[in-house]
């Protein structure tokens, strides 16, 4: 079958790279891969290119969040008598990341709406319906995520436009299906998340991230040391692109003081245990650091989860009631617990990012190195803080076992 051809992924080249997230990628010498968030969006747009001209664009390139113009062949199309209905399909290509995904065909048909219904997304075969509160979407939607979502309706429009001038509009239904998806969704979290029928069309950037631990860790350390060798006192671990923008935003940081942490907490403050620099900040999504919290050190969601009866610890020290707590801990996202403990004024995200600050101290073993912690939403809003604090200021109480 047919790949997607890499092209324009933004990375750097190896040898001008100097420090950052760029340098850390091109270091580990992997290969990154799109999205199923991004295959869609190809899919989608070839689909509707179709619908409208009459031809198929194959490869169809589309613009990724940052700007990078990938191309994607298509695998399979299909246009319906009468042009009622378009399909295109795109197979997905991980890289060299360990995805369930990788090699998934990933297929958009879409079809003429009234003017003014805008754009619908349904989920086909393979895609999975949201069933239970506490996810970025609501209950009955299919699993399409917001960024995918916005990117087909920015291409779609541009589609429309290009067909139909300057204000046309796209009024479509976009059926995103996965071939096989309903059976690869059992090895994902999807079913305990209340994802039923099939996967999750994600991605934020569009690009795949490969994870290779050996090669991330190592590039880690080289992050380290270009900081330091650059004479920057203050660094930021970052769990992801949305992050490292918050915590630029915040600190005004140089990019060879951004360290790409992805999953892997704990290399990030072992090494700096041993090669210190005067400040450490961690930003990440709040379930992940929920995890950095709870103890533990590789926030990958297939070797730690979110602790909700550990969130409902937290939340009773922030003054959660019983019942508060109890729903906590019966909550079905570390997001919907979230939520729940805004509602009541209980400030979880910032007892979380406390509590992941003190678990990195207790890490960090007395190096000279202050520590604060940010903890934002999807939709990158800090939805909790700690100052920092170094080992010679008192603690709060300790994290909870």
């Amino acid at each position: 079958m047919a790949e997607a051809q890499p092209q324009g992924t933004g990375r750097q080249d190896p040898g001008k790279a100097a420090g950052g997230r760029s340098a850390q990628l091109a270091h580990t010498g992997l290969r990154p891969g799109w999205t199923t968030g991004a295959c869609a969006t190809a899919a989608s747009t070839a689909a509707y290119t179709a619908l409208l001209g009459g031809e198929f664009p194959d490869p169809v390139t589309i613009t990724l969040p940052k700007g990078q113009t990938p191309s994607f062949a298509l695998a399979v199309e299909e246009l319906a008598p009468g042009r009622t209905a378009a399909m295109a399909g795109v197979v997905k290509d991980a890289g060299d990341d360990p995805d369930v995904t990788h090699g998934a065909l990933v297929r958009a048909t879409v079809r003429p709406l009234p003017a003014g219904s805008g754009v619908v997304f349904r989920a086909g075969p393979g895609v999975g319906t949201v069933t239970r509160p506490g996810l970025p979407l609501d209950v009955g939607e299919p699993a399409v995520n917001p960024v995918p979502r916005q990117m087909m309706r920015e291409h779609l429009a541009r589609v429309a436009e290009r067909y139909g001038g300057a204000g046309a509009a796209a009024d479509v239904e976009v059926e995103i299906s996965v071939d096989h998806g309903e059976e690869i969704a059992r090895s994902t979290w999807n079913p305990r998340l209340g994802i039923l029928g099939g996967l999750s069309i994600l991605g934020t950037t569009g690009i795949v991230v490969p994870y290779s631990c050996s090669a991330w860790i190592d590039s880690i350390r080289r992050g380290v040391d270009v900081a330091r060798a650059a004479g920057r006192r203050h660094v930021a671990g970052c769990t992801g692109s949305t992050s490292e923008k918050v915590a630029v935003a915040l600190h005004h940081l140089p990019e060879d003081a951004l360290l790409d942490m992805g999953d892997f907490a704990g290399a990030v403050l072992k090494y700096i245990r041993r090669h210190p620099v005067e400040r450490l900040t961690i930003c990440g999504g709040f379930a992940k650091l929920s995890k950095l919290a709870a103890g533990h050190l590789d926030l990958h969601s297939a070797r730690s989860q979110v602790d909700k009866g550990f969130l409902a610890e937290l939340a009773r020290r922030g003054g959660a009631d019983e019942a508060l707590a109890r729903a906590v801990a019966e909550a079905n996202t570390g997001l919907a617990a979230l939520q729940l403990c805004a509602a009541a004024d209980v400030p979880l995200g910032d007892l979380v990012a406390a509590t992941a600050r003190d678990e990195s101290l207790a890490v960090l073993r007395g190096a000279p190195v202050a520590v604060d912690v940010i903890c934002i939403d999807r939709a990158g809003m800090v939805v909790g803080r700690a100052e920092p604090r170094g080992p010679g200021d008192a603690r709060q109480p300790g994290p909870l076992r």
